[in-house]
């Protein structure tokens, strides 16, 4: 291993033809070329950033602590996915799916000579089966909602899923033109709001591809995957944006684990007549504002003269992170075209921020499904008022007010 250290800042002293071109929206993985971010040998790279976003730094330090050889490459042996996924037609259309690899699981297979050859090329999509298990689905069972069929749902709580483990890869030019502006001013807005950690993003306008030092998001799919795509599928769904806080240890400040129970709810019973039920988890803490700033948020807002208030719940987020919200739901519905999926019939969210990404991406919705009003916690009530009250519902045409807040006993300035 030489000493010396190999910057990919610019394009001199890289080979020429080294690396594959990535023809993004390719209808196949074959003529679209690999995802390359070879750390065992750089002059491959046709990428900028690294694999496992948020974790490639756990990965550094395992290197750096001796734990972890630095030629290491992943034996993909027995690694396929339990289930396959598409091709499907989105995935030729580079404007459908701009932030992850539709062809990410199918690596092992698609490019098994160039990685028996030597060239270091890794998955960005698993997908395995397992199953899960919630008290709240016990409770369930118990009150007569769902019922055991020993096919998607046991007696005991066990549920039947296929999960699918999902890592950002943006297409920047693609993300650019979702977003409606130039790809440099993308470019460069990355680079300084990550302290420069990826200079390629503005030296190396050729590379196109990058792996965003992020979270990923994880899919739990309820019934036949393969039903999937289909016009005569009946699909149900939640898309849970993670809450660590309320979905691992219950806080009662939020709505997030009573809406991801019930729309696991809605997804088992889709499965059990035939459809297929879905719910995608997304690593976007704090509506991608993270933790700390969470915590901050919900300190200003018990401690405001007055005490927490429907009022200025946005207000004292945006105080505080100096916006409301940064998880961009115009990114979201990538996965839906990845699936295939152009219709979801039963939608269990009352957001108007995901409804609205989806059908501006073509993707009917069919029924929203609201969280019952029982399932959500007193400490909730505030989020849920203001949320309300900015035109967070679930039917169509209806119009929050504070006649409606007074009339379900609640006020938006009590």
């Amino acid at each position: 291993m030489a000493d010396h250290i190999m910057l990919t800042s610019h394009s001199q002293g890289r080979k020429k033809n080294a690396a594959t071109d990535i023809r993004w929206g390719a209808p196949s993985p074959e003529e679209r070329g690999p995802i390359i971010a070879s750390l065992t040998n750089p002059q491959q790279r046709n990428v900028i950033g690294t694999h496992s976003g948020a974790y490639a730094v756990y990965r550094a330090l395992a290197v750096a602590a001796g734990s972890l050889h630095r030629e290491h490459r992943p034996d993909l042996t027995n690694t396929a996915p339990a289930e396959d996924i598409g091709p499907h037609s989105q995935w030729a259309d580079p404007d459908r799916i701009v932030s992850l690899d539709p062809y990410g699981h199918m690596i092992g297979s698609a490019f098994a000579e160039q990685i028996a050859a030597g060239m270091d090329i890794r998955p960005t999509i698993a997908i395995t089966k397992a199953h899960i298990n919630m008290p709240e689905l016990k409770d369930a069972i118990a009150a007569g909602r769902l019922k055991p069929d020993d096919r998607v749902l046991f007696a005991n709580g066990d549920v039947r899923v296929t999960k699918a483990a999902i890592d950002p890869v943006w297409y920047l030019p693609g993300l650019a033109k979702r977003f409606g502006i130039k790809e440099s001013a993308l470019r460069r807005s990355l680079f300084e709001q990550t302290g420069g950690m990826f200079p390629e993003l503005v030296t190396r306008s050729d590379l196109k591809v990058f792996l965003p030092p992020i979270g990923g998001m994880t899919l739990y799919c309820f019934g036949d995957m393969r039903l999937l795509g289909k016009d005569t599928t009946r699909v149900a769904c939640r898309v849970h944006d993670e809450c660590n806080g309320s979905d691992v240890f219950g806080s009662d400040i939020c709505t997030c684990r009573p809406y991801l129970a019930h729309g696991i709810e809605v997804c088992i019973e889709m499965a059990q007549q035939g459809g297929v039920g879905l719910v995608i988890y997304n690593r976007k803490e704090g509506r991608a504002l993270g933790e700390v700033t969470k915590f901050l948020v919900y300190n200003a807002r018990k401690r405001q003269v007055g005490g927490d208030r429907a009022a200025t719940y946005f207000e004292r987020t945006e105080c505080v992170a100096g916006v409301q919200d940064m998880r961009f739901q115009e990114l979201m519905p990538d996965v839906f075209h990845w699936l295939g999926i152009k219709r979801i019939d039963r939608w269990a969210s009352m957001s108007n921020l995901k409804h609205g990404a989806l059908t501006a991406q073509g993707i009917e919705v069919v029924e929203r499904v609201p969280i019952p009003d029982e399932l959500i916690p007193a400490d909730a009530r505030v989020e849920m008022d203001a949320k309300v009250a900015a035109g967070y519902f679930s039917t169509e045409g209806a119009v929050p007010s504070e006649e409606l807040l007074v009339a379900k006993g609640r006020s938006l300035t009590e």
